[in-house]
Protein backbone atom coordinates (compact mmCIF):
# COMPACT_ATOMS: atom_id res chain seq x y z
CA UNK A 1 0.00 0.00 0.00
CA UNK A 2 1.22 3.28 -0.45
CA UNK A 3 2.69 5.71 1.89
CA UNK A 4 0.25 9.08 1.75
CA UNK A 5 2.25 12.49 2.27
CA UNK A 6 0.66 15.20 2.61
CA UNK A 7 3.16 18.77 1.17
CA UNK A 8 1.40 22.02 3.20
CA UNK A 9 1.80 25.28 4.68
CA UNK A 10 -0.70 27.66 6.05
CA UNK A 11 1.51 30.46 4.56
CA UNK A 12 0.88 30.66 0.77
CA UNK A 13 4.45 31.23 -1.50
CA UNK A 14 6.68 28.91 0.32
CA UNK A 15 7.77 26.79 -2.67
CA UNK A 16 5.37 23.99 -1.97
CA UNK A 17 4.22 22.80 -5.79
CA UNK A 18 7.84 22.93 -6.76
CA UNK A 19 8.93 20.84 -3.86
CA UNK A 20 6.39 18.39 -4.43
CA UNK A 21 6.64 18.36 -8.07
CA UNK A 22 10.69 17.64 -7.59
CA UNK A 23 10.24 14.80 -5.27
CA UNK A 24 7.61 13.15 -7.12
CA UNK A 25 9.71 13.10 -10.21
CA UNK A 26 12.69 12.14 -8.30
CA UNK A 27 11.06 9.68 -6.40
CA UNK A 28 9.96 8.00 -9.37
CA UNK A 29 12.83 8.26 -11.64
CA UNK A 30 15.71 7.65 -9.15
CA UNK A 31 14.20 5.24 -6.28
CA UNK A 32 12.05 3.61 -9.48
CA UNK A 33 9.15 4.12 -7.02
CA UNK A 34 5.15 4.33 -8.36
CA UNK A 35 4.32 7.55 -7.48
CA UNK A 36 1.05 9.36 -8.14
CA UNK A 37 0.48 13.44 -7.12
CA UNK A 38 -2.61 15.05 -6.01
CA UNK A 39 -3.03 18.72 -6.65
CA UNK A 40 -5.02 19.75 -3.97
CA UNK A 41 -5.02 23.57 -4.63
CA UNK A 42 -7.43 25.15 -6.89
CA UNK A 43 -4.62 27.70 -8.06
CA UNK A 44 -3.05 24.59 -10.00
CA UNK A 45 0.33 25.07 -9.65
CA UNK A 46 1.25 21.49 -9.61
CA UNK A 47 -0.72 20.49 -12.64
CA UNK A 48 0.24 22.99 -14.60
CA UNK A 49 4.09 22.21 -13.33
CA UNK A 50 3.68 19.02 -14.83
CA UNK A 51 1.59 19.44 -17.55
CA UNK A 52 2.55 22.57 -18.85
CA UNK A 53 0.32 25.61 -20.02
CA UNK A 54 -0.70 23.98 -23.28
CA UNK A 55 -1.08 20.75 -22.47
CA UNK A 56 -3.15 21.85 -19.10
CA UNK A 57 -5.57 23.89 -21.24
CA UNK A 58 -5.89 21.02 -23.46
CA UNK A 59 -7.30 19.19 -20.47
CA UNK A 60 -9.24 21.77 -19.09
CA UNK A 61 -11.00 22.16 -23.02
CA UNK A 62 -11.56 18.26 -23.08
CA UNK A 63 -13.68 18.09 -19.93
CA UNK A 64 -10.83 16.01 -18.28
CA UNK A 65 -12.01 14.88 -14.73
CA UNK A 66 -9.88 16.62 -12.10
CA UNK A 67 -10.13 16.41 -8.21
CA UNK A 68 -13.24 18.83 -8.78
CA UNK A 69 -15.33 15.54 -9.95
CA UNK A 70 -13.88 13.37 -6.58
CA UNK A 71 -15.54 16.00 -4.38
CA UNK A 72 -18.23 16.90 -6.40
CA UNK A 73 -19.09 13.44 -7.43
CA UNK A 74 -22.63 13.42 -5.07
CA UNK A 75 -23.70 17.00 -5.64
CA UNK A 76 -27.03 17.31 -6.21
CA UNK A 77 -27.97 15.52 -9.48
CA UNK A 78 -30.23 17.20 -12.15
CA UNK A 79 -32.26 16.03 -15.07
CA UNK A 80 -29.52 15.54 -17.52
CA UNK A 81 -27.10 13.68 -15.23
CA UNK A 82 -29.59 11.61 -13.64
CA UNK A 83 -28.46 9.79 -10.14
CA UNK A 84 -24.81 10.65 -8.73
CA UNK A 85 -22.39 8.14 -9.57
CA UNK A 86 -19.22 7.01 -8.31
CA UNK A 87 -16.11 8.66 -10.33
CA UNK A 88 -13.89 6.22 -11.62
CA UNK A 89 -9.79 6.52 -10.91
CA UNK A 90 -9.20 6.09 -14.83
CA UNK A 91 -11.62 9.17 -15.21
CA UNK A 92 -9.40 11.54 -12.98
CA UNK A 93 -6.03 10.18 -12.81
CA UNK A 94 -3.79 11.00 -15.85
CA UNK A 95 -0.94 9.07 -16.78
CA UNK A 96 2.43 11.83 -17.36
CA UNK A 97 5.12 8.76 -17.54
CA UNK A 98 6.22 5.02 -16.93
CA UNK A 99 9.37 3.77 -17.31
CA UNK A 100 10.69 0.04 -17.87
CA UNK A 101 11.08 -1.27 -14.49
CA UNK A 102 7.78 -0.48 -13.44
CA UNK A 103 7.93 2.79 -12.45
CA UNK A 104 5.76 5.91 -13.44
CA UNK A 105 4.35 8.88 -12.77
CA UNK A 106 0.49 10.01 -12.41
CA UNK A 107 -1.85 12.39 -11.57
CA UNK A 108 -4.95 13.82 -9.86
CA UNK A 109 -5.34 17.41 -11.79
CA UNK A 110 -6.50 20.25 -10.16
CA UNK A 111 -8.89 23.55 -11.44
CA UNK A 112 -10.01 26.76 -10.26
CA UNK A 113 -13.53 25.39 -9.31
CA UNK A 114 -12.27 23.60 -6.64
CA UNK A 115 -12.55 26.80 -4.97
CA UNK A 116 -16.70 26.39 -5.44
CA UNK A 117 -15.82 23.36 -3.04
CA UNK A 118 -15.41 25.50 -0.42
CA UNK A 119 -18.20 26.67 -0.37
CA UNK A 120 -20.59 24.23 0.12
CA UNK A 121 -18.53 21.42 2.46
CA UNK A 122 -20.32 19.29 3.95
CA UNK A 123 -19.79 15.77 3.86
CA UNK A 124 -17.27 15.82 1.66
CA UNK A 125 -13.86 15.22 3.15
CA UNK A 126 -14.16 11.62 3.38
CA UNK A 127 -14.12 11.58 -0.56
CA UNK A 128 -10.59 12.19 -0.81
CA UNK A 129 -8.98 8.95 1.28
CA UNK A 130 -12.13 7.27 -0.05
CA UNK A 131 -11.19 7.76 -4.00
CA UNK A 132 -7.21 7.03 -2.38
CA UNK A 133 -8.13 4.02 -0.89
CA UNK A 134 -9.56 2.40 -4.22
CA UNK A 135 -5.77 3.04 -5.63
CA UNK A 136 -3.30 2.77 -2.82
CA UNK A 137 -2.51 -0.74 -4.12
CA UNK A 138 -1.50 0.78 -7.59
CA UNK A 139 1.59 2.92 -5.62
CA UNK A 140 4.52 3.10 -3.44
CA UNK A 141 3.32 7.31 -2.57
CA UNK A 142 1.19 9.23 -2.83
CA UNK A 143 2.06 13.00 -2.59
CA UNK A 144 -0.41 15.43 -2.20
CA UNK A 145 0.28 19.43 -2.59
CA UNK A 146 -2.20 20.90 -0.25
CA UNK A 147 -3.67 24.34 -0.51
CA UNK A 148 -2.54 27.07 1.73
CA UNK A 149 -5.86 27.32 4.12
CA UNK A 150 -7.69 25.68 6.84
CA UNK A 151 -10.48 24.32 5.09
CA UNK A 152 -12.02 21.09 4.14
CA UNK A 153 -9.09 20.61 1.77
CA UNK A 154 -6.95 20.36 4.42
CA UNK A 155 -9.06 18.01 6.78
CA UNK A 156 -9.32 15.80 3.58
CA UNK A 157 -5.47 15.73 3.20
CA UNK A 158 -5.40 15.22 7.12
CA UNK A 159 -7.47 11.83 7.18
CA UNK A 160 -5.78 10.52 3.57
CA UNK A 161 -1.99 10.90 5.08
CA UNK A 162 0.37 8.76 6.97
CA UNK A 163 2.61 12.19 7.07
CA UNK A 164 2.27 15.81 7.28
CA UNK A 165 5.69 17.74 6.02
CA UNK A 166 6.33 21.82 5.80
CA UNK A 167 8.32 23.74 3.06
CA UNK A 168 9.16 26.78 4.40
CA UNK A 169 10.60 29.82 2.86
CA UNK A 170 13.37 31.69 5.40
CA UNK A 171 12.15 35.27 4.71
CA UNK A 172 9.76 37.76 7.05
CA UNK A 173 7.05 36.46 9.20
CA UNK A 174 7.80 32.58 7.72
CA UNK A 175 6.47 31.25 11.31
CA UNK A 176 2.98 33.30 10.94
CA UNK A 177 1.26 29.81 9.44
CA UNK A 178 3.33 27.02 11.44
CA UNK A 179 0.70 27.86 15.04
CA UNK A 180 -2.20 27.48 12.96
CA UNK A 181 -1.06 24.16 11.20
CA UNK A 182 0.54 22.66 14.49
CA UNK A 183 -3.42 24.01 16.17
CA UNK A 184 -4.86 22.48 13.42
CA UNK A 185 -2.74 18.74 13.36
CA UNK A 186 -3.23 18.47 17.19
CA UNK A 187 -7.14 18.78 17.04
CA UNK A 188 -6.88 16.44 14.48
CA UNK A 189 -5.13 13.96 16.15
CA UNK A 190 -7.48 14.59 19.07
CA UNK A 191 -10.80 13.77 16.94
CA UNK A 192 -9.53 10.99 14.94
CA UNK A 193 -7.64 8.78 17.66
CA UNK A 194 -8.11 5.74 15.35
CA UNK A 195 -5.50 7.13 12.50
CA UNK A 196 -1.87 7.87 13.36
CA UNK A 197 -0.61 11.16 11.00
CA UNK A 198 3.28 11.97 12.16
CA UNK A 199 4.80 15.58 10.88
CA UNK A 200 7.75 14.69 9.05
CA UNK A 201 9.86 17.90 9.33
CA UNK A 202 10.14 21.08 7.79
CA UNK A 203 12.05 21.01 4.89
CA UNK A 204 13.59 24.74 4.11
CA UNK A 205 13.70 25.61 0.74
CA UNK A 206 14.56 28.65 -1.51
CA UNK A 207 17.65 30.16 1.18
CA UNK A 208 20.04 31.79 -0.32
CA UNK A 209 23.86 29.35 -0.26
CA UNK A 210 26.40 32.13 -0.11
CA UNK A 211 25.60 35.88 1.10
CA UNK A 212 22.76 34.80 3.28
CA UNK A 213 20.77 37.85 4.01
CA UNK A 214 20.52 38.71 7.95
CA UNK A 215 16.54 38.05 7.66
CA UNK A 216 17.06 34.36 6.12
CA UNK A 217 19.37 33.35 9.07
CA UNK A 218 16.89 35.06 11.34
CA UNK A 219 13.94 33.64 9.87
CA UNK A 220 15.57 30.34 10.26
CA UNK A 221 16.30 30.39 13.95
CA UNK A 222 12.77 31.52 14.23
CA UNK A 223 11.36 28.47 11.78
CA UNK A 224 13.87 26.11 13.86
CA UNK A 225 13.34 27.22 17.64
CA UNK A 226 9.27 27.00 16.69
CA UNK A 227 9.56 23.78 15.29
CA UNK A 228 11.61 22.61 18.55
CA UNK A 229 8.96 23.85 20.81
CA UNK A 230 6.61 20.92 19.09
CA UNK A 231 9.44 18.62 18.33
CA UNK A 232 8.87 18.89 14.85
CA UNK A 233 11.89 17.23 12.80
CA UNK A 234 14.30 19.86 10.64
CA UNK A 235 15.84 18.76 8.01
CA UNK A 236 19.07 18.82 7.84
CA UNK A 237 19.42 19.44 4.08
CA UNK A 238 18.26 22.40 2.29
CA UNK A 239 17.10 23.05 -1.12
CA UNK A 240 18.63 26.09 -1.41
CA UNK A 241 18.01 29.20 -4.07
CA UNK A 242 18.44 28.85 -7.87
CA UNK A 243 17.18 30.27 -10.82
CA UNK A 244 17.12 26.37 -11.99
CA UNK A 245 13.72 26.00 -10.36
CA UNK A 246 11.45 28.56 -11.58
CA UNK A 247 13.47 27.47 -15.09
CA UNK A 248 12.17 24.14 -14.59
CA UNK A 249 8.41 24.77 -13.68
CA UNK A 250 8.18 26.47 -17.11
CA UNK A 251 9.93 24.35 -18.97
CA UNK A 252 7.99 21.18 -16.77
CA UNK A 253 11.53 19.17 -16.06
CA UNK A 254 12.64 18.30 -12.51
CA UNK A 255 15.54 19.93 -11.54
CA UNK A 256 17.98 16.87 -12.55
CA UNK A 257 16.64 17.56 -16.00
CA UNK A 258 16.47 21.36 -16.04
CA UNK A 259 18.39 23.20 -18.59
CA UNK A 260 22.07 24.70 -17.25
CA UNK A 261 21.00 23.21 -13.53
CA UNK A 262 24.57 23.12 -11.93
CA UNK A 263 25.30 19.68 -10.81
CA UNK A 264 25.81 21.09 -6.76
CA UNK A 265 22.35 22.48 -7.10
CA UNK A 266 21.04 18.76 -8.65
CA UNK A 267 23.16 17.02 -5.78
CA UNK A 268 21.59 19.32 -2.98
CA UNK A 269 18.22 18.34 -4.05
CA UNK A 270 18.83 14.79 -4.58
CA UNK A 271 19.81 15.11 -0.65
CA UNK A 272 16.88 16.62 0.87
CA UNK A 273 15.02 13.72 -1.32
CA UNK A 274 17.16 11.09 0.23
CA UNK A 275 15.76 12.49 4.28
CA UNK A 276 12.73 12.79 2.85
CA UNK A 277 12.86 9.11 1.74
CA UNK A 278 14.07 7.93 4.68
CA UNK A 279 11.65 9.80 7.16
CA UNK A 280 8.94 8.08 5.42
CA UNK A 281 10.57 4.36 5.11
CA UNK A 282 10.77 4.40 1.66
CA UNK A 283 14.48 4.35 1.32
Amino acid sequence: MAVVVSMINMKGGVGKSTLTFNLAWRSAWKENLRVLAVDLDPQANLSQYFLGASNYLKLLDNNHKTVVEIFEQFSSPNSTTGAPTLVKPSEVIRGLRKWNDGSLLDLVPSRLELSWTLKNPTEKSQLLPQFLAKVQGNYDLILIDCAPTESILTLSAYRSSRFVFVPVRPEFLATIGLPLLARSLDEFRLMHQDQEIQMGGIIFNDMRRTGTPPEQRQSKKDVTALAKTHSWHVFKSVAHHSDSYPTGSREGTPIFHTSYARDYVIGEFHKVADEFLVKIGLK
